[in-house]
């Protein structure tokens, strides 16, 4: 799923204004958390995609739920952030 809306998005956001592209972008993640997409599978879809990037770690900073959820699953896990991913 995350694949085609990638694709989707790549093609869309060219309409969007530049000044609208990250709410738009946040509004896009929100919908695929929302539904039961795996933070990875988002980055692999999206991973030469900023606006997708730069969505997806505040969306990850402000889910007190992921993040407790990550901690109790594995404490020593790495942290993502924006800079261990490709462009």
């Amino acid at each position: 799923m995350e694949t085609i809306v990638s694709e989707i998005w790549g093609e869309l956001k060219r309409f969007v204004n530049t000044v609208d592209r990250a709410e738009a972008a946040e509004t896009l993640v929100q919908i695929l958390m929302d539904n039961d997409s795996e933070v990875d599978d988002i980055r692999d879809a999206f991973k030469g995609d900023s606006d997708i990037k730069r969505a997806l770690t505040a969306y990850l900073d402000n889910d007190k739920d992921y993040s407790e959820d990550e901690e109790e699953e594995d404490p020593e896990e790495e942290d993502y952030n924006q800079d261990d991913w490709e462009n």
